[in-house]
C-alpha cells in the first residue's frame, strides 16, 4: 500500500492527541489534532454517503477555511481526488474547471455564492454542499451533512500511487489545465520542505497565501501535518491582520510570495511583537535582490526561497538561507533527487532534453524529479508535449552557472527582442525595484515598428512623487543595464495583475496596451 497522506495525518493524530492543531482565526475555531481528527472521519464518512468513491472528484470553491483543510484530508482518507479552485474566479472559469473535472460534490462558502448561483443549475449531477449558515435553495448544508456522519475511522485502501489531486494552472497563457498529482508524489515533496524549513513538530505556521495553490498547500501545509506542527488559518491575506495574528498566535514560520512580503514591510512593523518569526519561505515569483535585503534587515528573519511549477509539485530548486546574500538572486540548487538541465529552445516543438547547453548560457528549463505530475487530466497533446522524453518542459528561460545553482531569466512569452537583441525583463524589474519609491513593477514587451518590441514599465508606486525621469536616471546610472535594456515608456498604475501564486499576469498587460493604442484605456 504504501505511505499515503492520509496515513501521515494519522500516524500525527496518534503521537500528538491532545496537541493544538488548527486555529481558524475568521471563525474563532480550534481543534487538537484528536478533535480534527474527529471532524475529518465525519466528513469523510458523509462524502461516502453522498456517493462519492475511490478516483472521484471532490472540489472546494472555498477561501482558506478550516473546511478547506479538512476536505483536503477527508478526500485523502478515502481515494477521493482533490480539487481546490481558485477563489478570484469568476463564473464561466469556474464552470469550465467543473465541466473538465465532473466532481461528484462542490463545497463554497457565502462570500462566492454568488459566483456558484449563476451557474450550478448547469451542473444537476454534482451536490452542492455550503459551509455557511442559510443555504441557498440549491445547495446542501455542509454542517448538517457532518453533523449526522460517524466518526469512526472508514479509511479506504488507497496506494501511495492513487491520483490524490486535480489541481488547476493559473492560467497565465490560456485555459487552465488540470495538473494530475499522486499521494507519493506530494509526500516526497513534503520531506524536501521539511528539511529545507528546518519544520519541528513545535513550529506555529500562518496560512496566509491561498491554499488551493500547491505553494503554499504542499510547500506549507502539507509539511506541518506531517512533522504535527500547528495551523493558524487568515481567511485571505490582509497585512495588518497577518502581522497581528503572527504576534497572537506566536508564529514561526511563514510562506508568502514576494508581494506578499512587500506588503507586509509596508506597514509599521514597530507596532507589534514579531520576534517568534523566525523563518520566511517564499516563492511562487522571483524575488528582487532589494526585497530580500529589507526582508531580512527589517523582520530580522532568515529566508529560503523555493522555485517551481505546478507541474512539479511545485519545488524543484532550493536557496537556503547561507546563499540569501552570497547567490542573490539566483533560485538555488536542485532539489534532492531532481535533475535540472537547461537546453536549446526550439521554435518547431519542445525542447530536446539531449541539446544541453553550457553554464551560463540561457535556454529553457527542463526538470525531472519523483514529484513530477503524471499529466494533464483529458489533455493528452498537452502532456506530450509539457512532458517530451520524460522531461517536464517548464517554459521558462534561464541557465546554471558553474556551481550549479539555477538562475531564472524570465518566461520563453515574456522575453523581449528589440533590435535583434534579447531582453529579459526580470533583470530591467530587478533594477527598477532598488529605487525606494518603487512598490510593483512588471517589464513588458510593446510592439513597434522600428526595432521590433520597446520596454516598456509598468509601475506601481509606494511613494507619489517619483517621476519618469528619476527612474531612468536610474536604469542608465546602473551598471547592470545596457542601456538598450532601458524602459522607453512608462505606465503608472495602481496595481498589477496577479493570478493565485503571485506571478504577474502579463498578457492582461499587453491587452491593456491594445487597449491604450485603440483608445479604450487610461492608466
Amino acid at each position: 500500500m504504501g505511505i499515503t497522506i492520509g496515513k501521515i495525518f494519522d500516524l500525527t493524530v496518534k503521537r500528538y492527541p491532545q496537541k493544538e492543531a488548527l486555529y481558524d482565526v475568521r471563525k474563532n475555531v480550534r481543534f487538537t489534532y484528536s478533535e480534527w481528527s474527529r471532524e475529518v472521519n465525519k466528513l469523510a464518512n458523509a462524502l461516502l454517503q453522498e456517493g462519492v468513491g475511490k478516483g472521484d472528484r471532490v472540489s472546494t470553491f472555498l477561501f482558506n477555511t478550516e473546511e478547506l483543510a479538512t476536505v483536503f484530508l477527508a478526500c485523502a482518507k478515502i481515494g477521493a481526488v482533490f480539487n481546490p479552485i481558485n477563489f478570484r474566479l469568476m463564473g464561466e472559469e469556474v464552470a469550465y474547471i467543473l465541466a473538465d473535472a465532473e466532481p461528484k460534490v462542490v463545497l463554497f462558502e457565502k462570500a462566492l455564492e454568488p459566483v456558484v448561483s449563476s451557474i450550478e443549475s448547469r451542473f444537476p449531477r454534482t451536490a452542492f454542499w455550503f459551509i455557511d449558515e442559510a443555504a441557498p435553495a440549491y445547495a446542501a448544508s455542509y454542517r448538517e451533512k457532518v453533523e449526522a456522519a460517524s466518526d469512526q475511522d472508514m479509511s479506504a485502501k488507497v496506494h501511495e500511487d492513487d491520483l490524490y489531486a486535480i489541481m488547476y494552472t493559473s492560467g497565465t497563457t490560456g485555459r487552465p489545465k488540470g495538473v494530475m498529482h499522486l499521494h507519493r508524489d506530494m509526500l516526497e515533496q513534503s520531506v524536501l520542505l521539511i528539511n529545507a524549513t528546518k519544520l519541528h513538530r513545535d513550529d506555529v505556521g500562518l496560512v496566509a497565501a491561498p491554499m488551493f495553490h500547491c505553494a503554499e498547500l504542499h510547500c506549507a501545509f502539507l509539511p506541518r501535518v506531517h512533522v504535527g506542527a500547528k495551523h493558524v488559518i487568515l481567511h485571505q491575506f490582509e497585512p495588518k491582520q497577518a502581522l497581528q495574528a503572527i504576534e497572537s498566535e506566536g508564529v514561526t514560520k511563514l510562506f508568502a510570495a514576494p508581494t506578499m512580503w512587500n506588503m507586509l514591510l509596508q506597514e509599521d512593523l514597530g507596532s507589534y511583537r514579531l520576534n517568534s518569526l523566525k523563518l520566511g519561505l517564499y516563492g511562487a515569483a522571483p524575488m528582487a535582490p532589494a526585497l530580500v535585503r529589507a526582508c531580512r534587515d527589517q523582520l530580522g528573519i532568515s529566508l529560503v526561497q523555493a522555485y517551481g511549477m505546478t507541474e512539479m509539485g511545485p519545488a524543484i530548486t532550493l536557496l537556503s538561507e547561507e546563499d540569501q546574500l552570497t547567490r542573490a538572486g539566483s533560485a538555488g540548487q536542485a532539489c534532492l533527487n531532481h535533475e535540472i538541465r537547461v537546453v536549446r529552445p526550439r521554435e518547431d516543438g519542445p525542447s530536446d532534453p539531449d541539446d544541453i547547453l553550457p553554464p551560463g548560457e540561457n535556454g529553457e528549463i527542463i526538470v525531472q524529479g519523483p514529484c513530477m505530475m503524471t499529466g494533464y487530466f483529458n489533455r493528452r497533446e498537452a502532456t506530450e508535449k509539457a512532458m517530451f522524453k520524460g522531461w517536464y518542459h517548464s517554459g521558462d528561460i534561464g541557465y546554471l552557472d558553474e556551481d550549479g545553482y539555477l538562475w531564472v531569466k524570465d518566461r520563453v512569452d515574456d522575453m523581449i527582442i528589440s533590435g535583434g537583441e534579447n531582453i529579459y525583463p526580470r533583470e530591467v524589474e530587478d533594477v527598477l525595484y532598488e529605487h525606494k519609491g518603487v512598490l510593483d513593477v512588471a517589464i513588458i514587451g510593446e510592439p513597434d515598428d522600428r526595432w521590433g518590441e520597446r520596454v516598456t514599465a509598468f509601475v506601481v508606486l509606494k511613494d507619489p512623487s517619483v517621476t519618469e525621469q528619476e527612474l531612468d536616471e536610474l536604469c542608465k546610472n546602473s551598471d547592470r543595464l545596457a542601456n538598450y535594456k532601458r524602459p522607453r515608456k512608462y505606465m503608472f498604475v495602481e496595481a498589477l495583475p496577479r493570478n493565485a501564486s503571485g506571478k504577474i499576469q502579463k498578457f492582461m498587460l499587453r491587452q491593456k496596451l491594445e487597449e491604450l493604442r485603440s483608445g479604450g484605456w487610461r492608466a
